[in-house]
């Protein structure tokens, strides 16, 4: 492994866990929609567990419990020390930068206008109308216009009424501004990537959020200035990555300090192996409790959703991915730049869509697509990555064959 990497990865650590992983990701999927289902009320109250801002659910805990669980195993192996030297390499960096702020929000723009707007607009609903939240301090009487909508008056509340395609690519757009801070942490992890450079990404990454979120959305969305969920952004980078962050570089340096280094690694880390993907399993099934009736009660408009959303993260990866074998990057840093991209802070973007445009509107239903495709995908690109490891400068393909295997 490069210099640099801040945790050695050995062969075997989860080939359990990783040789049928995608046979795991299928029976979790169905478990969770079969106890959506089965136990609609166990769902409903587990979905309602949740850290709310600005009346809209920010932080769902069982999420955050397993996210934490998810991140932590691989907190405490980095060697925060080697976290600086991974900051100082400016390709990566840049790279990263580069794709996730100037190039990502205009290609969703563009594919999500193509698919929703164009070519799947008439399976849609040409004509289907969405309701959504009255932009904040704005008060129009009925039947006055404001950007593409028009005022109308439900339930005794005023409201938009857009085109429900626009309301979809609304939800797209809120994914394709909102990079991964959390999640894409295990993504690296699994295609054995250079962990200390993610790391330092995931920190740029959540504090280039808090001043372009709110902005670029605005733009794009052409929708006037977009209020910036500064709560929602701060809980959740708190929650999803600090959290895990701060325990994990804790409990390293005090198990070191008072049962050894070795004890550390053969021990303790021993103990960890199995709990990241665990984890992910245990998210998978919560999340399609969660929402698997939608699922269900619109399977045609999830799919015409998720085709431009898997589009999207596809060229994105493959873009960071190519970019960063032109730079002559190291695979430990070339997979992770390509991922944290590739991969979306979903959280960010269903609270944010529930807070602008409203909790049933096609918006909040489109960031909902993102979650349902996000895990799947991305263990696609981490066979991808693990595939073409010989293609990067110091990585002959000579090594043990990779884990993940499709079942």
């Amino acid at each position: 492994m490069a210099a640099g990497t801040c945790i050695e990865k050995k062969p075997g650590g989860l080939e359990f866990f990783e040789r049928w992983l995608s046979l795991w990701v299928v029976l979790c999927i169905g478990a969770g929609i079969l106890l959506g289902r089965g136990a609609p009320g166990l769902a409903a109250s587990l979905d309602g567990m949740s850290i709310s801002s600005g009346g809209a659910p920010v932080i769902s805990v069982p999420i955050a419990v397993c996210l934490f669980f998810m991140i932590y195993p691989i907190m405490v192996k980095i060697d925060f020390r080697e976290v600086l030297k991974a900051g100082r390499n400016v390709k990566p960096v840049g790279l990263t930068l580069f794709v996730n702020w100037m190039v990502k929000p205009f290609t969703m723009l563009g594919i999500s206008l193509l698919f929703l707007g164009i070519l799947f607009r008439g399976l849609i609903g040409a004509d289907a109308m969405d309701l959504v939240r009255m932009p904040a301090g704005l008060d129009l009487p009925v039947g006055a216009v404001h950007g593409i909508g028009t005022v109308v008056l439900e339930n005794g509340v005023k409201m938009l009424q857009i085109p429900l395609w626009r309301s979809y690519m609304a939800g797209c757009i809120l994914l394709g501004i909102a990079p991964c801070t959390a999640m894409v942490l295990v993504w690296g992890f699994l295609a054995k990537g250079n962990d200390g450079h993610t790391l330092v990404m995931v920190a740029i990454n959540s504090l280039t959020m808090l001043f372009l979120y709110g902005p670029l959305g605005g733009f794009l969305l052409g929708v006037g200035r977009l209020p910036v969920p500064w709560q929602a952004l701060l809980l959740s980078i708190g929650i999803y990555v600090a959290l895990p962050l701060l325990a994990g570089y804790v409990s390293r340096e005090t198990i070191i300090r008072t049962k050894g280094g070795e004890w550390f690694e053969e021990k303790f880390l021993h103990l960890l192996t199995p709990v990241t993907i665990t984890a992910l399993l245990a998210t998978l099934v919560l999340l399609f409790s969660f929402k698997g009736d939608q699922i269900l009660a619109k399977p045609l408009t999830i799919l015409w959703i998720a085709v431009p959303l898997f589009i999207q993260t596809s060229l994105i990866f493959l873009l960071g991915y190519r970019l960063a074998r032109k730079l002559g990057l190291s695979y430990e840093d070339a997979a992770p730049s390509a991922m944290i991209g590739a991969s979306n802070h979903f959280e960010v973007a269903i609270a944010t869509a529930v807070m602008l445009f409203g909790l049933k509107s096609g918006a909040a239903l489109a960031t909902v697509v993102g979650v349902l495709i996000e895990v799947p995908v991305m263990l696609m690109l981490v066979r991808v990555c693990l595939r073409t490891r010989s293609w990067f400068p110091g990585e002959d393909g000579d090594g043990p064959e990779p884990a993940l295997k499709t079942a």
